[in-house]
C-alpha cells in the first residue's frame, strides 16, 4: 500500500462503498476537485482530513495510518477471508497525546528562559 494519504482516502472510500460524487457533495466541493484531492493533485491540511474521516466514520489517526494489506492480503488458502480491522490501540494514542503536551510544555520553558 502506498503511503500517500491520497491513495488511503480512495481505498477507504471504495471499501465503504461511496462515490467520488458522494464524497464531493458532503465537503461541498466540485467531484473533479476531490478528484484531485484523492491523486494529490491538491495538497490536504489536517482539517480537510478530519472532514474527510468524519465522513468516512473514521478517526483521522486511523485514515492516515490505514493499511490495506491488513484487510485485502489475510486471506488463507481456502479461500476464506480473515478480516482483521486496521485499529490504532487506544492506550498507544495516549502515549503520543502524553508525550506531545510534553514537548510543548517544554518548547513554552525554554522560549521563557529565551525570552529573560
Amino acid at each position: 500500500m502506498s503511503g500517500l494519504i491520497g491513495n488511503k482516502i480512495r481505498k477507504v472510500r471504495e471499501l465503504k462503498g461511496y462515490s467520488q460524487g458522494f464524497m464531493s457533495e458532503k465537503l461541498h466541493v466540485s467531484q473533479r476537485a476531490y478528484s484531485k484531492m484523492e491523486r494529490e493533485e491538491i495538497k490536504l491540511d489536517w482539517h480537510r482530513i478530519n472532514e474527510i474521516a468524519q465522513i468516512l466514520d473514521l478517526d483521522p489517526i486511523d485514515l492516515v495510518t490505514f493499511d490495506d494489506s491488513l484487510i485485502f492480503h489475510n486471506c488463507s488458502q481456502s479461500g476464506k477471508a480473515n478480516t482483521i480491522y486496521n485499529q490504532f490501540p487506544e492506550e498507544l494514542k495516549d502515549q503520543y497525546e502524553k508525550r506531545i503536551a510534553q514537548l510543548e510544555n517544554e518548547v513554552v520553558f525554554l522560549r521563557q528562559l529565551l525570552e529573560k
